[in-house]
């Protein structure tokens, strides 16, 4: 068997074995390895080149940005600081009918540039802005389906965890990938907001239960004093990393230390944090970060097999003799990675399809970086799309309430599949609206 088929049938075992349920590490670190032996057929060259990718695939300094972003996340989470970004928001936009919905949407837009991390934002806000919408009069469809909906802003608005992977695997600059992320996420978020506004001025029947509530109106003006207590902490955290990180007074990983020292800070001065608290947060950071590690570690054996293989020159030749063109070949990269969305979480696309994409996008012409920002979007569609949507089920298990379905759930996210569908189109189409930050 020719190397480039065998490259193409582990690619088929890998991802069977992870339909079947066998852990996407090991599916790749496996399918990695055995792939050496068999093209080489040496099998201690194998064993040498999976040793090899286990101490080079994250020795670099620049890996520590991955728990250092992750212990920042937990700090934030635990410091009630999406409580109150959340209510700040809604003091804001309270005379705007669908205001509620647009304050969950704008307070996600903020936690997601500090916590990087979709998860959070979704189990966060389903405690504070569901219940807060319902009692407003919002269904349960559209203010569930708002909090998953809006949580997607985490993995593009950065710091984002998906970004680092994403860097990492495409081997471009993270510091870029994170500028690069600011308009993408604003350009959503605005987006969001105004669907929210179209629905409640002229379908006001999908997203309240009676047509003619009064939204918001009826929530009391907080102080200004409150309001800046409330918001400065936050603020401060955004201008901290995103400032230091655009002006190149930080790398990400310094970003990523003064960012968990910041929440460290706030969640002292609010004492929301004890010896308890520390230490689970120390172990849950602990967990994460060495889970995401082992699967950089096993992407970094599985890229190096597909390049030995000849696997992404054999797809780029494939695309060029179809004579589909560069965006001929993004359209269905993209597709590809849509349809992935509904099986497969996040992480696991991208430590798939980025080995095989990259190298291919970049003999095409495409910028890295550009690449990068729409491959992510499309990725984070596939959190809110069935039967996976991980944001979906989130939102579900933090609910707790067995009277609402996991359909409800899909069926109130999926306007805001839509804006992003959009958006993802815009941000492919004109390429210096992901890159005009970082030129």
């Amino acid at each position: 068997m020719e190397d480039v088929t065998l490259g193409f049938v582990l690619i088929g075992a890998m991802v069977a074995l992870i339909v079947l349920g066998l852990p996407i590490g090991l599916s790749l670190i496996g399918t990695g390895a055995i792939g050496v032996w068999l093209i080489r057929d040496n099998i201690d060259l194998a064993f040498r080149f999976t040793a090899l990718a286990t101490y080079s695939g994250i020795q670099d300094y620049l890996f520590a940005t991955i728990p250092l972003f992750v212990l920042m996340g937990l700090l934030v989470s635990i410091s009630d600081v999406g409580k109150d970004t959340f209510e700040v928001a809604q003091a804001l936009l309270r005379r705007i009918r669908g205001g509620l919905g647009m304050a969950t949407v704008a307070a996600n837009a903020v936690f997601a540039a500090v916590t990087g991390v979709s998860i959070a934002s979704a189990a966060v806000f389903t405690k504070v802005a569901v219940p807060e919408m319902v009692r407003h009069g919002y269904t349960m469809r559209f203010a569930s389906g708002t909090v998953a909906g809006s949580s997607i802003l985490g993995m593009l608005i950065p710091p984002s965890l998906l970004m680092i992977v994403y860097g990492v695997l495409s081997e471009v600059s993270i510091g870029k990938m994170f500028v690069a992320g600011v308009i993408p996420g604003v350009i959503i978020a605005l987006g969001f907001t105004v669907m929210i506004w179209v629905y409640a001025t002229v379908w006001p029947h999908k997203i309240f239960v009676d047509a003619g509530t009064s939204d918001v109106e009826d929530v009391p003006p907080m102080p200004v004093g409150e309001m800046l207590a409330k918001s400065v902490p936050i603020a401060c955290l955004v201008v901290l990393i995103l400032g230091g990180l655009y002006t190149g007074f930080f790398t990400p990983t310094e970003a990523g230390a003064v960012g968990a020292a910041g929440a460290l800070v706030i969640a002292l001065v609010r004492r929301r944090l004890d010896w308890p608290k520390f230490w689970r947060v120390l172990k849950e950071a602990g967990i994460v970060s060495a889970s995401i590690l082992f699967l950089l570690i096993a992407a970094s054996l599985y890229s190096r097999m597909l390049s030995m293989a000849g696997v992404p020159n054999a797809i780029g030749d494939f695309v060029q003799h179809l004579g589909l063109g560069a965006y001929g070949f993004l359209f269905a990269f993209v597709v590809v990675i849509l349809l992935m969305g509904m099986i497969l979480d996040s992480t696991s696309i991208l430590l798939i399809m980025v080995p095989i994409g990259a190298p291919i996008a970049s003999a095409m012409g495409f910028d890295l970086i550009h690449f990068g920002i729409v491959t992510i979007i499309a990725v984070e569609m596939g959190l809110l799309t069935p039967p996976f949507g991980i944001s979906v089920f989130t939102v579900k298990a933090t609910l707790g309430d067995p009277s609402v379905g996991i359909e409800t759930i899909f069926a109130g996210a999926m306007p805001y599949v839509t804006v992003m569908g959009i958006a993802l189109f815009l941000i492919a189409i004109f390429p210096p609206l992901s890159t005009i930050l970082v030129r």
